[in-house]
């Protein structure tokens, strides 16, 4: 095993120069799906539709990087979106039924999505359940949880101070999109300058030899599925505080839109790579085809149709790239 090591960090450390760069091919479809949309409406270019795609980037965003961490590790979350709902209907209890300081809702947030993510790590590590198998339970379980707080319905009448970080715009920029750029430069620090981020990749690269490498596999993998759940109470924050209101159906299949953001930000399926750069640009890809075929008045379920072709042209673009670069 000893002389399988060099082989081993070598291709973590070629991932670790992977993730501080933008892959060109992303950034050329942003450009060429802007550019497109652009042409067949005259009002996708307006400062206000810019507006309108960032702010709807932001809570994709934040999801997306925390797909970014898990399918990064080897892993993978299907409960993303349902735990961003399950947080935003916590937070707005506390805030609104409840009555407590509007702090005390924004860290319910976090908790709460913090603690259905330490569950999945629990029973991915302790139990072996697949992670496939977890997260989709936990799903319909987050669900299920914040329909029975709510009652069904959405909590209304949230604080201002809440309200601000959704619908804020200090010196004209919206506040949601100020969190989610300093939450990806703090994940990109992270993942590519820490040993954390090269243990995260490690996992993915080869669980095996990162637990012959003396990584602690169990122990880490859990912390990646507990982060995942707090940016998803995060992204459930500032849904809520963007509508201002604690609606139990939020975030319906925003995990399948997270994934294919961090797929075709260069985030390889089955482990390994991932760059939260890449993820970003990913997520503006899927904000400006969601926009712009808003504009086009597009109905919805096309849309989802359009996100699940994404998806799975973005994973077969990954592994022919994979298959081509094993041959060389």
């Amino acid at each position: 095993m000893a002389s399988e090591q060099p082989g081993f960090w070598a291709r973590v450390q070629r991932a670790s120069v992977e993730r501080l760069h933008i892959r060109l091919e992303s950034l050329l479809v942003l450009v060429a799906l802007s550019g497109a949309m652009a042409l067949l409406s005259p009002f996708f270019l307006s400062l206000s539709n810019f507006l309108n795609i960032l702010l709807a980037t932001s809570t994709i965003g934040v999801l997306a990087i925390a797909a970014t961490f898990v399918i990064g590790s080897g892993g993978l979350d299907l409960s993303l979106g349902s735990v961003m709902g399950l947080a935003g209907v916590a937070g707005a209890f506390v805030a609104v039924n409840l009555g407590w300081p509007s702090v005390f809702a924004l860290i319910t947030c976090i908790l709460a999505g913090g603690l259905a993510g330490y569950i999945n790590g629990q029973l991915v590590t302790r139990a072996f359940v697949p992670a496939f198998i977890v997260t989709l339970g936990m799903l319909g379980l987050a669900r299920g949880l914040a329909l029975v707080i709510s009652q069904g319905r959405a909590i209304y009448g949230l604080p201002s101070a809440i309200v601000y970080i959704g619908q804020g715009r200090p010196f004209g920029i919206p506040m949601p999109v100020i969190i989610l750029v300093l939450t990806a430069i703090v994940a990109h620090c992270v993942l590519a300058f820490t040993r954390f981020g090269r243990h995260t990749l490690a996992l993915g690269d080869s669980e095996g030899a990162a637990r012959a490498a003396g990584i602690r596999v169990e122990h880490h993998r859990r912390i990646i599925y507990t982060l995942s759940g707090a940016l998803a109470g995060l992204a459930g924050l500032l849904f809520t505080a963007r509508v201002n209101a604690g609606d139990p159906t939020a975030g319906i299949n925003y995990e399948l839109t997270a994934i294919t953001a961090a797929i075709i930000g260069g985030t390889n399926l089955f482990g390994g790579r991932a760059s939260i750069l890449g993820t970003m640009i990913g997520a503006l890809i899927m904000g400006v085809l969601q926009n712009g075929l808003t504009l086009l008045a597009v109905q919805s379920y096309y849309q989802q149709m359009a996100i699940g072709a994404v998806l799975i042209l973005a994973v077969f673009i990954d592994q022919y790239q994979v298959r081509k670069e094993s041959r060389v």
